[in-house]
C-alpha cells in the first residue's frame, strides 16, 4: 500500500495526480476530511484517511511494515517529524519532498540509526531537490578515470521572469532556511552559517548568482565514491538573472549580515509578514517556461576536471511529483536496498534511478 500524507497541499495534489497517471491508487491522508474527499473523488474515488500532522500515532495507524509512506507536509523542519517517526516505528519505506538542509541533516544523523534498528528505509528530499544532483554526481563518479577528490553540484533555474513560480509553502520554507545553519562536506559534515558562500557562476555564456546549500549529496556521494570517499562536496543553487553591481555587492555582504542574530530575527519577521502577499499556488503559465539544469563536476586533487554530467528538465514541481510517484511505485513493487537513511542511487540502484529519471523527463545533455 502507498499512503500520501499532505495530499491536499499544492505539492501533495500534484503528487497524487502523478501517482494516478501511473495507475496507482494511493490512500490520501491529511487533516481536512472535506478537501481529501473532494480530491479523492476527482482522482477516481481513492481511499482517504484523516491524520494529524502533529500526531505521530494518527499517521502510524495508516501504515504497516514494508508499506510506503510519502510525505509532502512542510515546512519539514517544523511539521515533518511525526510522519518520519511513524514510518520508523512501522518499519515502512518513507519518501518526502523536503529540500530543507536542517531536516535532511536530522534524517541522516538522528533518524537514520533509529530506522536501521526497526528496518525502516528513509529517502528524504526525493524531488527536484535533490535527486538530479545525486544522479548527476553518481554518474560523474562513474565516468571519472581517476580518483575523485571533489564533486561540485550546481542547480540552475532559468526562464523565471517576474511571475510567481513558487508556492506559498516553498516561500515559507525558503525564508526559514535563511535563519538556519547550513552544512558542507569537508572529509565529514561541517556546519556553516546560512549564505556563507555565495558566488557568481558562469555557465554557457550566462551568469548565475548562486548560494551554497546543504543537500543530500553531502551525505550520499561520499558513500558512492568507494573506500577512498570524497574530500569535498559542494552544492550550489542559482537562477539566471542580470548580474549587476548590486548583485555582486550582495554576494559579499549578505553572508556577513546573516551571521548576525538580530538580522536573522528581522528576516524571520519580514518573511512571516510577506507571506500574506504570496499566492498559495504558483503561476502555471510561468512554471511551464521554467527550465532546470543540473551539473555535477568531478575534480582530482589538483583541481583538474575529470568528468562532468549535465541534466535538464522543466517545471521543478512537476519533476518532484513525477519522481515521488515513480519512487513510491518502485519501492512498493521492488522494495529498496535496505534500512536506514538512504540516498536515491543507493536506495534504487544507479541504473534503475537513471532509467526512472529519463522516464519522468530528465535528459542528459
Amino acid at each position: 500500500m502507498i499512503v500520501l500524507f499532505g495530499a491536499t497541499g499544492y505539492t501533495g495534489r500534484r503528487v497524487a495526480q502523478a501517482m494516478v497517471r501511473r495507475g496507482l491508487r494511493p490512500m490520501l491522508a491529511g487533516r481536512d476530511a472535506g478537501k481529501l474527499s473532494a480530491l479523492a473523488s476527482r482522482l477516481g474515488n481513492l481511499d482517504v484517511a484523516r491524520a494529524d500532522v502533529t500526531d505521530t500515532a494518527s499517521v502510524r495507524a495508516l501504515i504497516g511494515g514494508g508499506e510506503v509512506l510519502v510525505s509532502t507536509v512542510g515546512p519539514f523542519s517544523r511539521l515533518g517529524e511525526p510522519a518520519l517517526r511513524a514510518a520508523i516505528e512501522a518499519g515502512a519505506i518513507y519518501l518526502d519532498s523536503s529540500g530543507e538542509p536542517p531536516f535532511i541533516r536530522r534524517v541522516f544523523e538522528e533518524f537514520g540509526p533509529a530506522a536501521q534498528r526497526t528496518g525502516a528505509s528513509l529517502i528524504t528530499a526525493f524531488g527536484h531537490d535533490y535527486v538530479p544532483g545525486n544522479l548527476a554526481g553518481a554518474l560523474a563518479l562513474q565516468d571519472s578515470p581517476a580518483r575523485v577528490h571533489r564533486i561540485e553540484v550546481v542547480y540552475l533555474i532559468s526562464g523565471v521572469g517576474r511571475a510567481q513560480v513558487i508556492s506559498r509553502g516553498t516561500f515559507r520554507s525558503a525564508v526559514g532556511l535563511l535563519t538556519e545553519h547550513n552544512f558542507s562536506w569537508r572529509n565529514g559534515i561541517q556546519l556553516e552559517p546560512a549564505g556563507l558562500r555565495i558566488r557568481i557562476l558562469r555557465v554557457g555564456g550566462l551568469e548565475y548568482p548562486a548560494v551554497a546549500l546543504g543537500a543530500t549529496e553531502h551525505y550520499t556521494l561520499p558513500q558512492l565514491a568507494g573506500p577512498a570517499g570524497l574530500s569535498e562536496v559542494d552544492v550550489y543553487f542559482g537562477r539566471c538573472t542580470p548580474v549587476t553591481p548590486l548583485v555582486q555587492l550582495g554576494c559579499r555582504i549578505i553572508p556577513a549580515l546573516l551571521g548576525l542574530s538580530a538580522v536573522r530575527s528581522l528576516v524571520r519577521g519580514i518573511g512571516t509578514f510577506a507571506q500574506r502577499w504570496v499566492a498559495e499556488e504558483p503561476d502555471l503559465d510561468a512554471l511551464a517556461q521554467v527550465r532546470s539544469r543540473v551539473m555535477a563536476t568531478a575534480y582530482d586533487p589538483s583541481g583538474a576536471e575529470l568528468a562532468q554530467v549535465r541534466l535538464v528538465s522543466g517545471d521543478p514541481y512537476q519533476l518532484t511529483a513525477d519522481l515521488l510517484a515513480w519512487g513510491a511505485q518502485r519501492a512498493a513493487e521492488h522494495g529498496v536496498s535496505g534500512p536506514g537513511a538512504l540516498g536515491p542511487a543507493a536506495a534504487f540502484g544507479l541504473n534503475a534511478l537513471a532509467a526512472g529519471a529519463r522516464e519522468v523527463g530528465m535528459r542528459r545533455c
